[in-house]
């Protein structure tokens, strides 16, 4: 059993980031009805804004500004009109996969952060892709700042801790699901977590929050001791 504080844990994190709520375009939610629900919950939570991130994918989810931003809209009008007090926007998490190189050339990708400079993309669970350190050359030189979800989630890299240093010192930023330290993933990957957090490796934290089911965990992932430790670094969600 995890100790209980004597005092009273106020989530320091305010700017929700990763979560799959454009209802329609992924394997998060089916419809805008859902969305709402969880922004709802996400406001009682304390959040003051959320930057949802649809998976891109070159041959299952092809969304792009075209479809994610009129749709982001439309969940924005809602929660408008139902007095939802939450600062709403989307960018996206790209696979790295074969075709992932020509949207880069191409431009107009889906990116966050002050300056719009921050991108969110991730690994297939199984190998690292044969193309990943072409691609994060080829962002960089373009002026992107390559966010890389879930680490932890990676076991390759969890089973060869080296790569998370090298990435750091390539300039990659890690993004850590809250969820995982819960062991909600799996036990392995609860340990890479904690590794990476101990190492003082993480930049961002995010929910992966694809249904409802995810937002009833989070209460228990916020108080979680590895949730508390990495919140003493400073980091980059609440300037998002």
């Amino acid at each position: 059993m995890e100790e209980k504080s004597s005092t009273q844990f106020v989530n320091p994190i305010q700017v929700e980031f990763h979560s799959h709520l454009i209802f329609g375009v992924d394997d998060g939610c089916e419809t805008i009805e859902q969305s709402i629900e969880i922004l709802r919950h996400f406001e009682k939570l304390g959040m003051r804004k959320v930057i949802t991130t649809p998976h891109v994918m070159s041959d299952f989810y092809k969304n792009s500004k075209e479809n994610i931003y009129p749709l982001r809209d439309e969940i924005r009008k809602r929660l408008v009109e139902e007095n939802i007090q939450i600062e709403f926007d989307a960018a996206a998490e790209y696979m790295i996969d074969d075709g992932f190189e020509k949207k880069i050339a191409a431009g107009n990708l889906l990116t966050f952060g002050p300056e719009g400079k921050h991108i969110l993309v991730e690994l297939p669970f199984m190998t690292e892709p044969r193309n990943f350190s072409s691609c994060l050359f080829e962002l960089q030189i373009g002026g992107y700042i390559p966010v890389l979800a879930h680490p932890e989630r990676y076991l390759y890299y969890a089973n060869e801790k080296d790569k998370y240093h090298e990435l750091k010192d390539r300039g990659v930023l890690f993004q850590l699901n809250m969820l995982s330290a819960l062991g909600y993933y799996s036990k392995p990957v609860a340990d890479a977590a904690n590794y990476l957090v101990n190492q003082k490796l993480i930049d961002l934290v995010g929910s992966d929050t694809h249904h409802m089911r995810h937002m009833q965990i989070l209460p228990e992932a916020i108080e979680n001791k590895t949730y508390k430790k990495v919140c003493e670094a400073e980091l980059l969600n609440n300037y998002l």
